[in-house]
């Protein structure tokens, strides 16, 4: 008997083997574990995938840019050398800054901007161009730095201040002063991104240099040569350890243009303080001797990324400094267009030799009184005497005898109504009317009236002083128009053109534009002792005789005042093409071609060997 029973444990607190919750506590574990290491094989899989395929390029730059640094060598571009060899544009060697996109800190931007002289917003522009470039190609942020720049990288690159900053030897264009030649040079700028949108500039990138304008666009694939590149192995600062490799530029090819810098000088002269053109041909092969058009701009402003304070200024400019007048002015070329309708009037046998017709100072057609500009008539005038005193009336008869189709077909020949094809950018057409051209322009029959005015070089017809200067050019050498050209060697697209024409016909046309300057014609001031100077005024008007008094305009719109002429007078060597605009009247223009001419002359006559006596007579038949 038990007087002391055990007492009894609640159910609840009944003992349980201890494996079996820590089992199921293992299993959880186990469980965590598993998805733990999913989830981990997961994130290795995935960056594995980005860094191996996806990101792989942005890895590798990354990893190239740690240890390689490629510096680009700026090749100089051709030097630009007139006819005998003298230098008009050259380089000048200078130091431009490189910033490093991979090691560079957004804090040290502005400083980099302050110390360099940049706009900040410029400045992040200029590298917001580049964002689809490789991070390790180096964006050059200043060209040409001055000494402060230079002392500015230098200091800060070495001190380790600014690491992304980088200092290397480039290339400056040089121009002449004075906007010399300024429109036929043209200039160079770096590419924009709409320009390395072209299908022509598809092999250049962000921060080349091309050819803008002039003879620099034309021939930049010739001028430009090729960068070279400095490749070497650096630190994580930037210190360089090892050169890898040092690849020099190549020059790129010089350029020998047609222009004498002494007739240029002489021209450019002429237009001083003018608003016009010069262009002066040798009409035997059609070399470009001299073209002016002014006013012109500075060309070294844009060769050291001008500023947008100078850009906003040349553009917003009222006497449009960047326009080439020389081939992009489209004018009426008023009288100096008359040698052209009397020799297309022989040659289609609509007038003889002899043909004269009265000037009263007044030819009434149809309800309108055209005048002559000399009021009181020039009488009974023949061919010779009209082109000497420029008879409007004369013209008159004579341009409707003509008749349009018959001009248009002389004036094609000639080269107006269509572009030279020299070898510089945006050269204008000017216009030849026809009833064609008049149809599709204004779709308008053609009318008495326009030929009126067309036989004249007024209406529709308009030319440019190159294309009047060729024109004349032809007329001058018998026939053979022979397109003009820049560059020494360098042949045109263009072939020359020979008309068939009666070699009497156009001694008869030179004798009249002889009569101009050496018979007392309308421009005797172009008159030069012992040369023969040949040539005809023009006189175009901008808007009528009656909308000037209508308007209140007479004296403020004046007449643009032309000459076209030549020498000497059998086998010509030099045509000159000039416009004044707002000259008021052709022999203010014949001034400079006179003056062009004389130059050329001049230095022909100087150029000749002298033989000293003793040799003469030494050499001399006994």
């Amino acid at each position: 008997m038990t007087l002391f029973p055990s007492p009894r444990k609640p159910e609840h607190l009944t003992e349980r083997p201890l494996f079996a919750d820590d089992k199921k506590f293992a299993e959880a574990q186990i469980t965590v574990f598993h998805w733990i290491m999913v989830v981990v094989f997961f994130f290795l899989a995935t960056g594995y995938w980005s860094i191996q395929v996806a990101d792989s390029e942005y890895y590798q730059e990354l990893a190239h840019s740690n240890t390689v640094r490629s510096l680009p060598l700026p090749a100089a571009r051709g030097r630009i050398v007139d006819r005998e060899g003298r230098v008009i544009v050259d380089n000048l060697s200078s130091f431009s800054c490189l910033l490093s996109r991979e090691r560079l800190k957004d804090e040290n931007l502005p400083l980099i901007a302050q110390g360099l002289n940049l706009d900040l917003q410029d400045l992040q522009d200029r590298l917001h161009r580049f964002r689809k470039q490789a991070r390790y190609v180096p964006v050059i942020i200043k060209e040409h730095l001055t000494p402060a720049d230079v002392a500015f990288v230098e200091s800060n690159r070495h001190a380790d201040m600014f690491p992304e900053i980088e200092l290397i030897h480039s290339v400056r264009r040089v121009y002449p002063k004075e906007s010399f030649l300024a429109h036929v040079l043209g200039y160079v700028g770096e590419a924009s991104e709409a320009e390395l949108d072209r299908p022509e500039y598809a092999a250049f990138k962000p921060g080349d240099t091309i050819g803008k304008d002039g003879i620099e666009r034309y021939y930049n694939d010739s001028l430009m040569g090729k960068d070279g590149q400095r490749v070497s192995l650096v630190n994580n600062r930037g210190k360089e350890l090892q050169l890898l490799k040092n690849e020099e530029p190549t020059a790129g090819k010089p350029l020998k243009l047609t222009v004498d810098l002494d007739l240029q000088a002489v021209a450019e002269l002429t237009l001083q303080g003018k608003r016009g053109a010069v262009v002066a041909l040798d009409p035997r092969n059609g070399d470009v001797l001299a073209m002016v058009s002014r006013p012109a701009y500075d060309p070294n402003k844009f060769s050291t990324r001008i500023s947008s304070a100078d850009w906003k200024a040349i553009l917003e400019d009222p006497e449009t400094p960047m326009f080439n007048r020389a081939l992009q002015s489209r004018l009426s070329p008023g009288s100096a267009i008359k040698p052209l309708v009397a020799l297309a009037a022989l040659e289609e046998g609509v007038i003889s030799p002899d043909y004269s017709a009265q000037c009263s100072g007044h030819f009434f057609y149809v309800d309108h009184d055209f005048k002559c500009h000399a009021r009181s008539g020039h009488g009974r005038i023949g061919l010779r005497y009209a082109l000497a005193q420029s008879c409007d009336i004369f013209f008159y008869n004579v341009g409707l005898l003509l008749g349009i189709d018959k001009l248009s077909k002389w004036g094609e020949m000639a080269g107006l109504g269509r572009r030279t094809g020299i070898d510089l950018p945006g050269e204008s057409t000017g216009d030849m009317p026809s009833r064609p051209w008049k149809m599709q322009k204004l779709r308008q029959g053609w009318l008495h009236g326009d030929m009126i005015n067309v036989s004249i070089g007024q209406g529709y017809l308009t030319t440019t002083p190159l294309q009047l200067a060729h024109a004349i050019g032809g007329i001058a050498s018998g026939g053979v128009w022979n397109p003009p050209h820049m560059v020494v060697g360098e042949a045109t697209k263009e072939k020359p053109r020979v008309a068939k024409v009666n070699l009497d016909n156009v001694q008869r046309v030179i004798g009249g534009m002889y009569a101009v300057v050496n018979q007392g014609g309308t421009a005797t001031e172009a008159w030069l002792p012992g040369i023969e100077v040949c040539g005809k005024t023009g006189t175009s008007q901008l808007i009528s005789n009656e909308t000037l008094k209508r308007r209140n305009l007479t004296g403020i719109v004046k007449d643009n005042a032309w000459f076209a002429g030549f020498a000497p007078r059998s086998n010509p060597e030099i045509v000159v093409a000039a416009l004044i605009e707002g000259g008021e009247h052709g022999d203010r223009a014949s001034i400079i071609a006179r003056d062009v001419i004389k130059a050329y002359f001049d230095k022909k006559a100087r150029a000749k060997p002298v033989v000293p006596v003793s040799v003469a007579a030494a050499v001399a038949p006994k």
